[in-house]
């Protein structure tokens, strides 16, 4: 997340000094808390909370449970980790709906926060979530925000309700009250009411909200604030607060620049929680605030359960299930891997999937030159193959090759390299589908995996030793039958009870497995 970024890089930093580091002595506990600190700090985090924060780190970082760890430098990222929660609200905290609907909420905050477009985004995924929203246009100051809401909630696919013009004319409270009403006739489940903001704080503002907030009794009040506004959200939400008084709190711009102290502010300064927090432009980028789903962002541990969740709503499991057969039949072509980038591509920004994963930090500086248009350009050239060579590559010479290249106004190079990216790719996942470890391009077998190599220093190792040539002969020979040297068989596959001999069933031994029996244990194995 590109708002943390400078934040977590100073952070996973300090951490890596750590770890060279047997044991922890008071002076690297110090050390390791004022640069924690000097990090907060510089990320615009309040002076209380980072002296709250980073004196209780100290006091947690110099107790019995660290000094008695196995590994301690991971024992202080845990504990760094655990407060990182707690500041940022402790446990998710979801919306609160009425028993009797309509659900109203109510948007608050200066001008400029981003409350007209949040509301779009609201709706949008109140609607995905099976609720009937509908959007009130009740900030009437700001020139054209009536024509901004109706567009955004047109592109939702929500309803917009705005009988006055804005632009200074019309009554807001009487709006809001009525749009209350009108959503308790047509049976809208939630109302979400969007309110004016100012560039500042003033007394008109604060009465135009609570007077809004009186008239319609919200369920929920959410504050929202741009996470780039530094070490003044503090003191802007303090006055919120005392002036209309919210239930929790919406960050939006999270994927701005700025260093973001004003998420680990907030929560704990207000006690309120944070609700949501909203992570682009498009009105898909709006996720369910996790404090502990951030925490994991900002240490760069990744957030591997968010990935999860979007891959669930974007890919379809039947269609997944399909794809992981045609891997293991060896039936995937470029169709299929056509879709797959589609379903990619829906599930928003690959950067950002990518900038989930732990230790995604330490490749901030490629992330930041990866073109998303890449994506767009390999199904220009997909889309410009026939049916038949989409189903088989093979068939691409250099003919074919030069004609895909001018139809998606790419270069033949550009083509070679998609169909070898497509080759080496599929041969990796047929891999992994039959349960096997792949070998990584320029890597070779990842060590340790349990196959290959393993095997053949197995059977190096069983061959035979005699000094007698002729012998050492026999004695190989014998071994490549799976006859022991000295009479009798190998064992393998006894484990399962298979591979046994008639002559060991005769000594007692078990006796060897017939046709349906190999049969059933093909089929437990799934290879029958």
């Amino acid at each position: 997340m590109a708002t943390f970024g400078t934040l977590s890089d100073r952070l996973t930093e300090t951490f890596k000094n750590l770890r060279t580091k047997g044991k922890l002595s008071a002076s690297d506990v110090d050390g390791t808390v004022r640069e924690i600190r000097r990090a907060l700090l510089d990320a615009d985090v309040s002076l209380d909370v980072v002296k709250q924060f980073t004196a209780t780190v100290r006091e947690r970082a110099l107790s019995d449970e660290v000094n008695q760890a196995l590994n301690p430098a991971q024992q202080v990222v845990q504990i760094v980790n655990e407060e990182l929660i707690g500041i940022l609200g402790g446990q998710q905290r979801r919306l609160e709906f009425a028993k009797n609907p309509p659900t109203v909420i109510m948007l608050a905050g200066l001008q400029g926060a981003g409350k007209t477009t949040l509301a779009g985004k609201l709706a949008k995924w109140l609607k995905k979530d099976g609720h009937t929203p509908m959007l009130v246009a009740a900030d009437l100051q700001r020139p054209n925000a009536v024509t901004q809401l109706q567009v955004v909630g047109e592109q939702a696919g929500v309803p917009v309700f705005a009988p006055e013009p804005g632009n200074g004319v019309g009554d807001p409270v009487r709006v809001a009250k009525d749009a209350v009403k009108q959503a308790e006739r047509q049976q809208y489940d939630i109302v979400v009411i969007d309110t004016a903001g100012r560039l500042g704080i003033d007394a008109e503002l604060m009465k135009q909200a609570s007077d809004i907030r009186k008239a319609t009794n919200p369920d929920e009040v959410l504050f929202v604030i741009d996470a780039m506004i530094g070490q003044d959200a503090v003191n802007t939400a303090k006055a919120f607060q005392e002036g209309v008084d919210f239930t929790g709190v919406v960050l939006t711009k999270l994927d701005g620049d700025a260093r973001g102290g004003a998420a680990l502010s907030i929560a704990s300064v207000t006690g309120r929680p944070i609700i949501f927090a909203s992570t682009g432009e498009t009105l898909d980028d709006f996720e369910p605030f996790h404090p502990d789903r951030m925490a994991s962002r900002i240490l760069d541990l990744g957030d591997v359960l968010t990935l999860i969740e979007q891959a669930q709503q974007a890919f379809d499991e039947e269609e997944a299930r399909k794809v992981a057969e045609k891997f293991a039949t060896d039936s995937f072509t470029l169709d299929d891997f056509l879709k797959q980038m589609q379903q990619l591509r829906n599930m928003g920004s690959i950067k950002k999937m990518i900038g989930m994963l732990p230790g995604a930090g330490a490749m901030r500086q490629q992330l930041d030159q990866f073109d998303e248009k890449e994506v767009v350009r390999t199904e220009a050239i997909i889309q410009s193959m026939t049916p038949a060579e989409r189903h088989n590559p093979k068939l691409l010479n250099g003919s074919r090759r030069l004609r895909i290249a001018r139809g998606s106004g790419m270069t033949v190079t550009d083509v070679n390299q998609l169909v070898q990216r497509f080759e080496q790719a599929s041969k990796m996942m047929k891999t992994v589908a039959k349960g096997g470890v792949p070998n990584v391009p320029g890597m070779g077998p990842i060590p340790g995996a349990g196959y290959g190599g393993r095997k053949q220093q197995q059977k190096k190792g069983k061959s035979s030793r005699s000094g007698n040539p002729a012998k050492r002969a026999a004695e190989n020979a014998a071994l490549a039958a799976g006859v022991k040297p000295g009479g009798g068989s190998s064992a393998g596959g006894s484990g399962f009870g298979l591979g046994s001999s008639a002559a060991d069933a005769q000594k007692g031994g078990q006796k060897p497995p017939k046709g349906e029996e190999l049969a059933a244990v093909q089929r437990l194995f799934g290879r029958g």
